[in-house]
C-alpha cells in the first residue's frame, strides 16, 4: 500500500470528501484545503508528493496558485481540475508546468490512473537525477588521486578546460594513467554534465561499423538498414563525445571527423540533409600522434584541430610521491568490495615501492593490489605480493642472441641496457622500424612506443 501524500484543493466540500474517499480507498494519505491562502499553507508546511488544484478558488486563481508552488517546488506533480473546461486555463496549466488537466464532473478512474503516472514520473526522474548525481561524484576532479605536482598540474588544467567552452581536447599519455577518467573528469565538471557523456573506442569496432555507428543511417541506406538509426553525433546532443584510442580510426574516417569538426554539422549515411550538434569531443591516444603523422598513419590537419587543448598524463614513474595515496585508495576500494579489513601494505612493501622501479602505470597497480586482495590473509599486504622490481645483488647471465652476458654483482640498469638494444636495432637497418621490430621480436607499436619512452628517433 501507498504511503504517498496528496494535497487536495477544492472550495467544494463535497468534492474534496469525495476525492479524499477514493484516495484512502487507494492507498493514499489526503490532505485538503478549501482556498489559495491555506492551500499554499499546507503545502509548504507538509510537502506533499502530488497536488490537485482547482482552477477557480474564493480567494485567488488556482493559476496562480500552481505558479508559486512550481516556484517553491517544481519537481511535485500537480492536476488541475475545473469545472469550466476553459481551453485557455488548460494550455496556460500546462505551460506553468502542470502534469495534467481534469474536467469535472471528475472521473475518478482517469484521476487514477493521472496521479500513479505523475507519481511514477516523479520517481524515475529523481532516480535519473540521483544517479547523474553518483555520476558526477564518481567522476569529479576529486577521484582522480594525486598530491604530487605533476598530477596537481594536470587537475587544475582539467578544471579551467572543463569550465570553458573548448569544444575540442586530446588527451595523450601511456596507457594505464588513467585517461578516460579525465575524459569523464572533463565532462562531469562541466555545463554539460546533465547531458550524455558516450563513448567510442576506436580499436574495438571494425572499420565497416564504425562510420555507421558515429553518423548512423537513413532508412534505405544499405541493404539490410530497415529503419533509420541515430548515431553517436545525434546521441550525444549537448554532452561529450570520447573518441578511445583515436589513432586507431581509418584514415577515411579521420577525414570526415575533420570536417564535423570544423562546424559540427554532419549527414547520416544515406541522407540529404544536413544535421547540427553541440558537443564537446574529447580524444585520448597512448601513441605518439606526431610520429604516426610521420608515417602517413594519421593526419596532421586532424591532429592539428584535435590538439586546441593537449593534457599530457604524466607516467607513475614521473609522479611516484603519489605511490603511497593509490595503493592506499585501491586498499580501501577493495576492502569494500571484498568486505575485507586490509589495513594496508607493510613498511617494507611500501619502501620498495618508492625505492625501486614500479613496472606500470596506475592500471598496473590498481590490478597488483586486487591480486593481492584476494590473496591476503594478514593485516598488511607485505612485499612478495607487490610485484616491484628488486635489485637485489646477484649475478646471473642472460642470452641475448648468440651473446651471453654476465650481470655484474652491483647490478645493471634494464632500463639503459633495452634503450641501447633498440637503438641498435635502429642503426643496423637503417631506421626501418618495422625491419627493427622483427630482429627484436616486438610489435612495430611496441617499437614507438619505446622510442618515445626512451627519446630515440629513427635516425
Amino acid at each position: 500500500m501507498s504511503s504517498k501524500t496528496i494535497l487536495v484543493v477544492d472550495d467544494e466540500k463535497l468534492v474534496r470528501w469525495s476525492i479524499r474517499q477514493k484516495l484512502e480507498s487507494s492507498g493514499f494519505e489526503a490532505l485538503e484545503a478549501e482556498s489559495a491562502s491555506q492551500a499554499l499553507t499546507l503545502f509548504r508546511e507538509s510537502l506533499p508528493d502530488l497536488v490537485t488544484l482547482d482552477v477557480r478558488l474564493p480567494d485567488g486563481n488556482g493559476l496562480k496558485v500552481l505558479l508559486e508552488m512550481k516556484r517553491l517546488q517544481p519537481s511535485i506533480p500537480v492536476i488541475m481540475v475545473t469545472a469550466y473546461g476553459a481551453i485557455d486555463d488548460a494550455v496556460k496549466a500546462l505551460q506553468i508546468g502542470a502534469y495534467d488537466f481534469l474536467e469535472k464532473p471528475i472521473n475518478f478512474e482517469r484521476l487514477l490512473h493521472s496521479i500513479e503516472n505523475a507519481l511514477e514520473t516523479t520517481t524515475l526522474r529523481k532516480e535519473v537525477e540521483r544517479s547523474k548525481l553518483e555520476q558526477r561524484q564518481t567522476y569529479s576532479l576529486d577521484r582522480i588521486i594525486g598530491q604530487s605536482e605533476p598530477i596537481l598540474k594536470v587537475k587544475r588544467l582539467i578544471q579551467r578546460v572543463a569550465s570553458s567552452e573548448a569544444n575540442t581536447v586530446l588527451v595523450q599519455g601511456a596507457s594505464g594513467t588513467g585517461k578516460d577518467l579525465v575524459a569523464k573528469a572533463l565532462h562531469y565538471e562541466s555545463r554539460r554534465h546533465r547531458r550524455p557523456f558516450t563513448v567510442l573506442n576506436c580499436a574495438a569496432i571494425p572499420e565497416q561499423l564504425l562510420e555507421n555507428e558515429l553518423f548512423g543511417h537513413e532508412r534505405g541506406a544499405y541493404t539490410d538498414a530497415k529503419t533509420a538509426k541515430k548515431g553517436l553525433l545525434e546521441l550525444t546532443d549537448g554532452g561529450t563525445l570520447f573518441f578511445d584510442e583515436i589513432s586507431e580510426m581509418p584514415l577515411n574516417l579521420q577525414a570526415k571527423l575533420l570536417r564535423v569538426l570544423e562546424d559540427y554539422t554532419f549527414r547520416r549515411i544515406g541522407g540529404v540533409k544536413d544535421l547540427q550538434v553541440d558537443i564537446r569531443v574529447v580524444c585520448a591516444s597512448n601513441k605518439d600522434l606526431k610520429s604516426l603523422i610521420r608515417e602517413k598513419e594519421f593526419r596532421e590537419d586532424l591532429f592539428y584541430r584535435l590538439s586546441v587543448i593537449p593534457i599530457q598524463l604524466p607516467s607513475l614513474r614521473e609522479r611516484k610521491d603519489d605511490l603511497d595515496l593509490l595503493a592506499d585508495h585501491f586498499v580501501n576500494h577493495y576492502n569494500r568490495a571484498f568486505k575485507k579489513t586490509v589495513k594496508g601494505l607493510t613498511a617494507k612493501a611500501r619502501r620498495l615501492l618508492q625505492e625501486y622501479d614500479w613496472p606500470g602505470n596506475v592500471r598496473e597497480l590498481k590490478n597488483a593490489i586486487e591480486r593481492a586482495m584476494i590473496l591476503q590473509d594478514q593485516d598488511y599486504i607485505d612485499v612478495d605480493l607487490i610485484p616491484v622490481r628488486n635489485r637485489e645483488p646477484d649475478r646471473h647471465s642472460i642470452l641475448i642472441g648468440e651473446n651471453s652476458f654476465e650481470i655484474p654483482t652491483g647490478g645493471i640498469n634494464l632500463y639503459e641496457v633495452e634503450k641501447d638494444l633498440i637503438r641498435k636495432a635502429l642503426l643496423q637497418v637503417n631506421g626501418n622500424q618495422s625491419q627493427a621490430s622483427r630482429l627484436l621480436s616486438i610489435t612495430r607499436d611496441t617499437l614507438r612506443y619505446k622510442m618515445k619512452k626512451y627519446n630515440l628517433s629513427k635516425n
